[in-house]
């Protein structure tokens, strides 16, 4: 077997790997729904995120939260960001992602705050205490999801 075949097959399971969190993911929050507690679940966990965020980037080795998109980009395979600099930070744009459209053929439940925004929340404001972390749409209720971070260095 060839090198190319070896990576070929592991990015193979890793795809598979990523639709199978994917699919864990929007199990679990539907089932939160469904409980009637997804809410209060997702405030808990934003809560222990915030206060771990830098130890959560320093895991992934993300030292700049411009990185954070990608990092979470490479490593879940959910959400594919486009970044774009602006004044005073960066904006995040996604088109597609494949937790949310698991999530809409499960049910009637948003897997955006729980699942993917408030642990990218966590790091960006781990790395940068005074960072603006704006989450100005999401593909849940909208054709993408648009988050504007400003402030980054600041504390």
């Amino acid at each position: 077997m060839t090198n190319e075949e070896r990576i070929a097959i592991l990015e193979q399971k890793l795809k598979t790997l990523q639709v199978y969190y994917a699919a864990a993911m929007a199990d679990a929050t539907l089932r939160y729904g469904e409980a009637g507690v997804l809410a209060a679940v997702a405030e808990r966990k934003r809560a222990e995120q915030l206060k771990a965020g830098a130890e959560m980037a320093k895991l992934y080795g993300i030292s700049d939260p411009r990185q954070v998109f990608q990092k979470v980009q490479e490593t879940y395979g959910c959400a594919e960001w486009v970044m774009e600099g602006t004044e005073s930070g960066f904006a995040a744009t996604c088109t597609n992602c494949m937790l949310c459209a698991i999530s809409k053929k499960k049910g009637v439940f948003s897997p955006c705050q729980i699942n993917c925004l408030s642990p990218i929340e966590a790091m960006v404001r781990g790395l940068s205490p005074g960072a603006e972390f704006v989450v100005k749409k999401t593909l849940w209720n909208d054709d993408e999801c648009a988050v504007i971070v400003n402030n980054l260095g600041t504390s």
